[in-house]
């Protein structure tokens, strides 16, 4: 028998052209006929109708609102039909996450939230076994390795490239098996993938809802249009052709779509005709059996056929649906955005630990009732294919944005409330979100005040500080009333021009803290007499900056970078930097209609535009920082920064409004061009995570025919980059997710900004032309990119921390006129730094005497002689301030315990056994981590 499994479905996007409430709601039908809670009130009716009827559901988020608005008959109906198997979760997550331009542990705890309401809702029944990423536009295999660790037995996805596509498909290899790490042992990040037939709609002429138009089952013979016979016939030549393609004599069919089962009686009805049709044909010896089903039914068995399954260890980026269409757009797609997403995360991560930190004060104190909750949910909301992305409406965009900052204020005081409790001092506190652009109000006008640095790594970090001020001399002391070096320079008038009336400093005051881990240090700013004039800027460019570890040349009569030096390694490299734009195809192309746009991103030129071919130049040297402000043009901008203690150069940049009077949408870039000789290849960290390898032009598991020199070629970058030969590694950090590529050998470029004139039929039916109330002639955006030079055998013990400080960064918080000298001002969550090889990805409150703890180890096994070891941390001796009373270990997702989880085994077509090493367990407080291991544990606590 050929077994046809339908699983009846709804893809439910958590906004989109809609926002997450009006999809929920139904409302703004105008722009697309969605409402939820219409799909899932009538899948519940119709499910109760007959008990073959199955359907599963994905969105935790939009669930949970349902759930909480249903009587309590209503919710044990639902509770019988999950225990049933009729009703089955996948995937299971807040929302289904982007993969290409989210950082791992945001999408671990957007998991961790819609599994656990499915976990105290519905217990094991509720557990979702199978991961479904049918939309997202790309795989990363960070995911993958990540659903392995949170238990799912496999994944189903509906988009990979056309080429790739063609290819499975002749080789019968659209369901493998994927190598998701290279340094965990397998099967711990293997994972079975299916991609599915059709993407994730119906075989084409059997879509049933409301929104569609294909016709329905007509079976009464006394009617002239009975069309049973023709249906059927149709079906079973969709069957048996889809059959073709795939390796068992189980095939899977996705009924439905977008938003589809609003009326949930037109797809059931017709199903219920399809089924007892086909099956009937079996008496006249057709081999056709069709069944309702859902995809864990399916993948159980595939297990069953007991086949082997080729192999993949690489990931599915870039994707192309056509030779011009390639998805790399979106990589970079609202560029704002997507560092606000970032800075929520590192503040949400803040609110986490300091709510455990605090105590229960933390959440209602001094400052009123606080939360991390509604920030975790805005962020989790955040992680969906089309918000980070950047693929969305504008408004809807702008809904992301808001829930982000209304999170982030209940966290506000959340954090007063905790610091209040661990520094003794009820003075108030002040946030400071705008210090990218200089604004400040209470350091502009306030002539003593503290600032206090939480750091939320697990181990001391020094982090430059930038305060807008108006004196021009101030004196710091820090915890121990020790003097700080510091120094103030003018607001440059790229800052001026991007704050536009927002703040008022003339000056920035610039300093070096220092904070402990999973802690805070209180620096006292005072301003002193001004007596000084400010030191004036030098109007060129100096030949070179350096501090003791770094040298970097300028061209003095261009202004530009033409080098970069490890002084401690004696390494030299040339390098030049520069920033271009690509002319956005506007479809008037005769090889193909296709725009650049939100999703896609197409040139008409294979050849950017540089910006300038020099730039105007001031510099100012000083004992905490060198840097050279650079002006290419009235859009575009930058400084180069090198603090005294740094390892690294920062290139902040400035771009946008982005010029359109030509009518040309612009692609701009930022390109490095060095004399490190890269054979083609290039390397990227797939969702902040794992490091993969990337070449020009190519393709690990398949022939590539290049259509788009550029497009093609681009890749997502998390949070760095690299390019290295035998002797050099320039390694770039990032401050948000963008698009980059090595298009040249020796060469890296990033895309910064787009600004675009046209949509991309993609469906968000609006050109990427973003502005605002404060920059309503185009989006003014700020970022930077911090640049380290290393040998390739130990860049990785500079880059690995340098990406985490940017990622969770240390959070300031201000109180005019200092801190009583009673107040505690240094305080260390932990009793010692971590080694360098962990980092603590999670400390958070799971219930009133139980935190969450993550301890993950952040090397590869292959990059660093030091790093790259096992690692032991004793959690008895981990916190200064709780004393852990037990613990007991999860899965990646904690919705189980790790040694109740079990995962179906797969073979691979090519296996070869790795040998295990094994780690004796000195003591039952002792933990060790592998590289690339994360380990989940749920403590028992309570303070000291």
């Amino acid at each position: 028998m050929l077994n046809v499994h339908l699983v009846p479905h709804t893809h439910d996007d958590v906004g989109w052209l809609k926002t997450v409430d009006q999809y929920f709601y139904g409302d703004r039908n105008d722009i697309q006929h969605a409402g939820v809670q219409y799909i899932l009130d009538s899948v519940v009716d119709q499910l109760l109708k007959n008990p073959d009827r199955r359907f599963i559901y994905v969105e935790t988020g939009f669930f949970y609102r349902w759930w909480k608005q249903q009587s309590s008959s209503m919710q044990q109906t639902v509770k019988q039909l999950v225990n049933e198997g009729r009703l089955e979760f996948v995937n299971g997550g807040w929302c289904m996450s982007d993969e290409a331009t989210t950082h791992y542990s945001a999408v671990i705890d957007q998991m961790t939230i819609g599994l656990r309401f499915l976990n105290e809702t519905f217990g094991v029944c509720g557990r979702p076994r199978v991961a479904w990423h049918i939309d997202p536009f790309g795989h990363a295999r960070e995911h993958a390795s990540m659903f392995a660790q949170m238990g799912y037995d496999g994944f189903f996805f509906g988009r990979l490239d056309y080429q790739d596509r063609n290819r499975r498909m002749k080789a019968k290899e659209q369901e493998l098996l994927w190598r998701a790490s290279d340094s965990l042992t397998p099967p711990m990040a293997d994972l079975f993938t299916g991609i599915l037939p059709n993407g994730y709609n119906p075989p084409e002429g059997f879509c049933w809802d409301q929104l569609c138009t294909d016709e329905p089952i007509r079976d009464d013979p006394d009617l002239e249009d009975y069309n049973v016979d023709d249906v059927v016939q149709r079906f079973l030549q969709a069957a048996k052709s889809q059959a073709s393609v795939y390796k068992t004599n189980h095939i899977i069919m996705t009924m439905g779509s977008d938003f589809q089962y609003e009326n949930a009686n037109l797809w059931y009805k017709n199903l219920d005709k399809l089924i007892r049709y086909v099956n009937g044909r079996q008496a006249n010896g057709s081999n056709v059996n069709v069944l309702y089903s859902t995809p864990s039914c399916y993948l159980q068995e595939l297990h069953r056929a007991n086949l082997t399954w080729s192999l993949k260890t690489d990931d599915f980026f870039p994707y192309a649906d056509n030779a011009h269409n390639f998805w790399t757009g979106y990589f970079t797609s609202r560029p704002a955005l997507k560092r606000y997403e970032r800075i929520s995360n590192s503040n949400l991560q803040s609110c986490n630990q300091l709510e455990v930190l605090g105590g229960p004060v933390s959440r209602k104190g001094q400052f009123g009732q606080g939360d991390s909750e509604t920030l975790r949910r805005a962020m989790a909301v955040a992680q969906h294919h089309d918000a980070v992305s950047g693929t969305e409406k504008q408004h809807v965009a702008n809904d992301y944005a808001k829930r982000l900052a209304k999170g982030w204020q209940h966290c506000q005081v959340l954090v007063s409330n905790s610091l209040a409790s661990l520094t003794g001092s009820l003075a108030e506190r002040i946030y400071c979100d705008n210090l990218n652009i200089s604004v400040c109000p209470l350091t502009e006008s306030s002539k003593k005040f503290s600032v206090s640095v939480y750091n939320p790594l697990g181990r001391t970090v020094n982090w430059p500080v930038r305060l807008p001020v108006n004196g021009t001399a101030y004196s710091i002391t820090d915890a121990q009333g020790k003097a700080v070096d510091c120094q103030v320079l003018p607001v440059s008038e790229a800052t001026q021009e991007v704050r536009r009336n927002q703040g008022f400093a003339r000056n920035e005051l610039v300093f070096q803290v220092q904070a402990p881990p999973l802690g805070f240090s209180t620096y006292t700013v005072s301003l002193l007499k001004d007596r000084q004039s400010l030191s004036l800027p030098r109007p060129a460019a100096p030949s070179v900056i350096q501090n003791k570890f770094l040298q970097v040349t300028f061209d003095p009569q261009t202004g530009l970078l033409t080098g970069l030096s490890n002084l401690e390694t004696k390494q030299t490299i040339k390098l030049t930097q520069n920033f271009y734009w690509y002319n956005a195809s506007d479809g008037n192309n005769y090889e193909s209609r296709q725009t650049s746009g939100a999703y896609i991103f197409r040139p008409n030129s294979s050849t950017p535009v540089m910006v300038a071919s020099k730039a105007k130049v001031e510099s100012f040297q000083n004992s905490v920082v060198q840097e050279v402000r650079q002006w290419f043009a009235p859009w575009v901008s930058q400084v180069v920064r090198l603090y005294a203690d740094s390892r690294a150069v920062e290139l902040e940049w400035t771009v946008g409004p982005v010029p359109v009077n030509d009518r040309q949408g612009k692609e701009v870039i930022t390109r490095l061009d060095t004399s490190i000789k890269t054979s083609e290849f290039f390397y990227t960290d797939s969702n902040g995570r794992e490091v993969l390898q990337r070449k020009k032009d190519f393709r690990p598991t398949w022939q590539l025919k290049q259509t788009e020199p550029i497009a093609g070629n681009y890749y997502p970058i998390n949070s760095r980059a690299f390019i290295k030969d035998d002797v050099n590694q320039l390694t770039v950090v990032t401050d948000r997710s963008q698009g980059g590529g090595s298009i040249n050998n020796g060469s890296l470029e990033i895309m910064l900004h787009r600004r675009l004139l046209y949509d991309d039929y993609r469906g968000v039916g609006e050109a990427l032309d973003e502005s605002s109330e404060i920059y309503p002639h185009g989006l003014m955006v700020r970022g930077r990119l911090l640049l380290s030079l290393e040998p390739p055998a130990s860049a990785a013990d500079i880059h690995r921390p340098l990406a985490q400080e940017v990622v969770s960064q240390p959070l300031l918080s201000f109180t005019d006129g200092g801190l009583s000298p009673s107040s505690r001002l240094e305080f260390s969550g932990l009793q010692a730094s971590l080694p360098p090889a962990v980092h603590l990805l999670t400390l958070s409150q799971w219930d009133e005497d139980s935190v969450l703890l993550r301890l993950e180890h952040q090397f590869q096994s292959w990059e660093s002689k030091v790093n790259s070891q096992p690692v032991t941390v004793n959690l008895q001796k981990l916190f200064s301030s709780l004393d852990v009373l037990g613990f007991s270990e999860l899965n990646l997702s904690a919705n189980q315990w790790k040694d109740q989880m079990s995962r179906f085994d797969w073979t691979p077509e090519k296996e070869e056994k790795p040998l295990l090493k094994t780690f004796a367990n000195p003591s039952v407080w002792e933990v060790t981590l592998r590289p690339m291991e994360i380990r989940t544990f749920l403590l028992r606590v309570k303070s000291k």
